[in-house]
């Protein structure tokens, strides 16, 4: 039996095919350092995980309302406005299935065949095939390290044409790690006002900012762009929380009552139990995310530190937990591009890398500091063997 021809233009992610197979030769006994997985290596607070169990003692094991229960959906205005100012009824709010399902759902409710999608490159890998899944077309805008991996004005005006419906913004990045400044955020928004596109604000990393940078959630910016753009969140990096798998996304009512139905005839609500730790979370004490916020900054300036053994070029990452080493030194002899040398890196080294291709940053590896300092210091000593052995 066939499978369905959609499945052909799209991928599995670089990072999860990565992850598991490092986790797959751990089991074989082999000793992989990982600097792959997106993904905190911090217990999940105890007074969350309290939380969750709390809510199974209490019975709640059945369904809530799809888009999530209400309590929670307060939780999150009650957030926005208490951090942006902004002021977003309960219908504008939906409780996801996790991040990726936030930005998934927006796609499918959004989205027309034919439509554009402008995708600054650097990416997160699963963007292109969220937006290629709902039947649009991605076009990609390279930046580099000379722009700091941000897209300017004037790239964004090239890349629009009568067919362009949305813009996919993530500031703190991954994987590049760069943080856009309000002012570039505001010269970014008066193209999409001008041109009524729709803003997508990946703003998942939101309290990973390091190096006196600041975040800015972008649809607070101006009192237009509350109804031009559509913010991406959730609770899995800021509060150690990957596999409690909760998202949500806040926006125009009619956005969020499109992606509130589709979730309905999907997935249904998230699931219980997590939606009581997010809001255990979300109304929580800030001294967890601030400690885990810290450890990422020393993790930060150690692995920046350590890359200078190696012969690569890298500017400092400011947010988020992911560094983008330019790695094209080393792409020589049968090692041409960055899939063939994170490869060689797991095999010799026994150290898991991404590919910059799979953020459509050829040569390029992507490493994750969201990993212990000893596990830094072994896997850059390791690479730097690794690498010798190259020239």
């Amino acid at each position: 039996m066939d499978l369905a021809e959609r499945l052909s233009s799209i991928k599995p992610s670089a990072t999860l095919a990565i992850s598991a197979k490092a986790k797959a030769m751990r089991a074989q006994g082999l000793d992989v350092v990982s600097l792959a997985a997106g993904e905190p290596d911090f217990p999940t607070p105890e007074f969350i995980c309290r939380a969750a169990i709390q809510a199974i003692k209490d019975g709640h094991h059945g369904y809530t309302a799809a888009d999530g229960m209400p309590e929670l959906k307060q939780a999150v205005r009650a957030k926005y406005q208490r951090e942006t100012g902004l002021d977003y009824t309960p219908d504008q709010v939906v409780v996801t299935c996790g991040g990726k399902h936030a930005i998934y759902g927006l796609a499918q409710a959004t989205l027309n065949p034919g439509d554009e999608v402008i995708i600054p490159a650097p990416y997160w890998v699963s963007y292109p095939s969220i937006v290629i899944l709902a039947g649009a077309r991605p076009v990609f805008v390279p930046t580099d390290r000379a722009t700091g991996f941000k897209m300017t004005p004037d790239q964004f005006k090239a890349a629009l044409t009568d067919k362009t419906r949305a813009l996919i913004f993530n500031s703190p990045s991954n994987p590049t790690g760069a943080v856009y400044t309000r002012e570039e955020m505001l010269a970014l928004a008066e193209v999409a006002l001008e041109r009524e596109i729709l803003i997508w604000s990946d703003e998942i990393y939101e309290k990973l900012v390091f190096g006196g940078r600041e975040f800015h959630c972008l649809a607070g910016l101006r009192e237009e762009l509350k109804e031009r753009v559509v913010t991406l969140n959730g609770v899995a990096k800021t509060y150690a929380m990957t596999g409690w798998r909760i998202g949500f996304l806040a926006g125009p009512e009619k956005i969020a009552r499109g992606v509130a139905r589709i979730q309905s005839q999907s997935t249904s609500n998230p699931a219980t139990p997590s939606q009581f730790a997010a809001l255990a979370a979300l109304n929580g004490p800030p001294e967890p995310v601030e400690e885990m916020r810290q450890a990422f900054d020393r993790r930060r300036v150690l692995i920046l530190d350590l890359l200078k053994s190696l012969k690569v070029k890298v500017d400092p990452p400011w947010g988020a937990f992911y560094i983008l080493p330019d790695f094209s030194a080393y792409l020589k002899g049968r090692i041409r591009d960055s899939a063939a040398l994170a490869s060689y890196l797991l095999d010799q080294a026994k150290v898991a890398t991404v590919p910059g291709v799979a953020f459509g940053a050829e040569g390029h590896l992507r490493f994750s500091y969201a990993t212990s300092e000893a596990q830094i210091r072994e896997a850059v000593s390791r690479l730097a063997e690794a690498l010798d052995k190259l020239d």
